[in-house]
C-alpha cells in the first residue's frame, strides 16, 4: 500500500512537471492577479504553469487586513465575485466586503478547474533571456534557496511570456533587468518603486500599468505598480482582478499575434 501511494504521487507530479517544461505562460506569484490571469489564459487554451514559494498560493488574499480575514472589492466588480460563486456583502460607499479565505480558495479553484498548474513551494530564481528577449523562468525548491542557500541547479521552463506578479518588490522584473543590463519600457527605463498608500489611485494604475515592460515579460498587480512608482492601495482587490484579466488579454494577443 505504502509503496503504491509514493510511486503514484511520484508519477503524478512528474507528468504535470515534465508537461509545464514547455509552456505558452509562466506566471510568477499566485496571488489575486496571477490567479485570475492563469484561469482566463487556461479557458483560452493556453498552458499556464504558476509558480508560487510559498506552500499555500493566494498572495495577500489569506490575511485579509491586519489578520482581519476580510477584503473589500468595488461594487461595480461583483460580476467577477459572482463568476466564481464567492459572497459579499454591501458596506455602502461602492463598496462590497468578502471572506479573503473564501476568495483565496475559490481564486485557486478557479485556476486549476481551468487547466493551469501551480507548483507551491517554488522559487523562480532567473529568467531564460535569450536574442534580446525574456524567454522562459529558472526554477529550484524555495527550502533549497531559503533559508539554507546550497547550492543546487536549477531546472528551465520554457515559455512564450512571463508574468512577474510577485508583489510589491517586483523581485523578478528587478532581478532581470539588473542581471540583463537591460532598460525596460517605464519612464526611467527601470524599477521605479512603489510608492506610499493612495487606494483610489492605486487601483487605477495596477490596471494602467499592468503592461509587457520587455519584450515576453510583462507585470501584473502589486508588481506593475512597484515597476511603475505608482502608489499602494491596501486591502482593496478590484484592481488586482481587472489587471489580472488585462494581462490575460494582453499576453493572448501577443501569443495569437
Amino acid at each position: 500500500m505504502e509503496k503504491h501511494i509514493s510511486r503514484s504521487i511520484i508519477a503524478g507530479f512528474t507528468a504535470k512537471l515534465s508537461a509545464a517544461v514547455d509552456s505558452d505562460v509562466a506566471i510568477v506569484g499566485a496571488g489575486p492577479s496571477g490567479l485570475i490571469c492563469a484561469k482566463i489564459l487556461a479557458e483560452a487554451g493556453k498552458r499556464v504553469s504558476l509558480f508560487e514559494m510559498k506552500l499555500a498560493p493566494g498572495g495577500g488574499i489569506w490575511g485579509g487586513a491586519m489578520l482581519n480575514n476580510e477584503i473589500i472589492i468595488q461594487e461595480e466588480l461583483t460580476s467577477i465575485l459572482d463568476e466564481y460563486s464567492i459572497r459579499y456583502s454591501s458596506v455602502g460607499e461602492g463598496l462590497v466586503r468578502a471572506d479573503s479565505v473564501e476568495t483565496a480558495s475559490a481564486l485557486i479553484y478557479g485556476a486549476v478547474h481551468a487547466g493551469a498548474n501551480i507548483f507551491n513551494g517554488v522559487v523562480v530564481e532567473d529568467v531564460v533571456y535569450k536574442e534580446d528577449a525574456v524567454g522562459g523562468v529558472v526554477i529550484n525548491w524555495a527550502p533549497v534557496l531559503y533559508p539554507n542557500q546550497w547550492h543546487v541547479d536549477p531546472l528551465v521552463i520554457s515559455a512564450k511570456c512571463v508574468l512577474d506578479g510577485t508583489g510589491h518588490d517586483a523581485l523578478l522584473t528587478d532581478k532581470v533587468a539588473t542581471k540583463a543590463g537591460i532598460k525596460l519600457d517605464t519612464p526611467t527605463g527601470g524599477v521605479m518603486g512603489e510608492r506610499p498608500m493612495w487606494a483610489e489611485k492605486g487601483e487605477i494604475a495596477t490596471v494602467e500599468n499592468t503592461k509587457e515592460v520587455y519584450p515576453g515579460l510583462f507585470v501584473s498587480g502589486m508588481a506593475a505598480n512597484g515597476v511603475f512608482g505608482s502608489a499602494r492601495m491596501g486591502p482593496i482587490f478590484g484592481g488586482m482582478f481587472l489587471s489580472g484579466q488585462r494581462a490575460a488579454e494582453l499576453i493572448i494577443a501577443k501569443i495569437d499575434g
